[in-house]
């Protein structure tokens, strides 16, 4: 009877909710997102990735004081370990970012004596700074690598969003190209309990170290049908390949129930509040900085589609204006993932701090639902 009383399933875990956070709250219905209270839609138009880092682990915004000391502080943690940086060129050359970013995670704990010490949130917060420094500088030092260049030491006389794109174009970059980069990190720095960071909370509860539940987060972050969407969406708009070509790919698509990448999301039932954000920079590096045409694929794709997909709830997503966002800055489109998480590190690593302040092991049940009562057959009579 107990096992009975238990069998209340929701496949996916939909709707049911497994934490208390001060991180973030999300309305899907009227799409709306707030970090700490504070709306998505302030912190895209004025605050920079190193106040946001600020507000979610600190529950509060800098003072300026205080957040010239934190840049300070980030950009002291950019460099790897000299054997880390070691192993990048030596990857397979299939070795995906993703691949890369997962493993030299994993291994940089082993350079950090204190990496299994969790009980001292300063500690953990200084973990949590050295891997949101590193992550760009690792992802950048391998696409130069395996494009046979030396990597770029980090300039600490630039901001994370500057820093990354130096590192990985060798030159300083123009203000729009850091200004939209900059935008993007805000806007997918935290956003409740996905998957990715569900899992991390997971590993954390184990009290697993923090790094072990960042790995945790990457892996399921690797996943398409969490972390893939933005790559997939530039895909599409490659095979779209013109503007005269979206009515028939989109009715194509429609025709055949394929799903059309970057619209629709789990929790949305409009459009996602930060693709007015998104929108907006792909309109303006479109103009400033790159081919204009993925911008205009993106709002044709829009145009067509949404009249129809819309009346299923089905909008435009955050990953659908990442794609021509971060195209337009020259990032590779298998490093679109990555960029993902060089967002989202921030949130991973406050969710992490917030199980280990208030922690129970996670652990849920299963509904048996497989054959009951089977006899024994010795192995003679099988």
């Amino acid at each position: 009877m107990a096992d009975e009383a238990l069998t209340v399933t929701k496949k996916g875990l939909e709707g049911v909710v497994v934490a208390q956070t001060q991180l973030s709250r999300i309305d899907g219905q009227r799409g709306e997102l707030f970090y700490h209270g504070m709306n998505i839609h302030d912190l895209a138009e004025s605050a920079t990735f190193e106040e946001v880092a600020y507000l979610l682990w600190y529950g509060r915004l800098p003072a300026r004081a205080e957040l010239d000391e934190f840049k300070t502080r980030l950009a002291t943690h950019r460099k790897m370990p000299p054997p880390l940086k070691m192993m990048l060129p030596n990857f397979p050359k299939q070795a995906t970012p993703m691949e890369v970013l997962r493993t030299a995670i994993a291994a940089l704990s082993m350079f950090d004596p204190t990496a299994n010490e969790i009980k001292s949130r300063e500690g953990n917060l200084d973990k949590a700074m050295r891997l949101t420094a590193v992550f760009p500088t690792i992802l950048a030092a391998f696409d130069r690598a395996r494009d046979g260049l030396e990597p770029i030491d980090p300039d600490p006389e630039l901001g994370h969003a500057a820093n990354f794109l130096y590192m990985l174009h060798g030159v300083k970059p123009d203000r729009d190209s850091v200004r939209a980069l900059d935008t993007y990190l805000v806007l997918l720095a935290e956003h409740g309990m996905n998957a990715s960071t569900f899992s991390a909370r997971v590993t954390a509860s184990t009290l697993g170290d923090l790094y072990s539940g960042v790995v945790s987060a990457l892996g399921t972050l690797k996943g398409p049908l969490h972390g893939g969407a933005n790559q997939a969406v530039m895909e599409m708009l490659e095979e779209i390949g013109e503007v005269e070509n979206v009515k028939a790919y989109v009715r194509q698509a429609l025709d055949s129930q394929q799903r059309i990448m970057g619209i629709g999301h789990r929790v949305y039932k409009t459009e996602d509040p930060r693709v007015r954000h998104l929108r907006r920079l792909s309109a303006v590096l479109s103009i400033e900085v790159c081919e204009p045409k993925w911008h205009i694929i993106s709002l044709r794709v829009e145009e067509v589609a949404l009249p129809v997909l819309s009346k299923k709830d089905l909008f435009t997503n955050v990953d659908f204006y990442s794609a021509s966002v971060l195209h337009c800055l020259g990032i590779p489109t298998d490093m679109f993932t990555p960029m993902f998480a060089v967002a989202r590190i921030v949130g991973w690593t406050a969710h992490i701090l917030e199980q280990y302040a208030d922690n129970r092991l996670i652990r849920p049940r299963a509904e048996y639902v497989g054959p009951q009562n089977v006899e024994w057959v010795p192995l003679e009579e099988r």
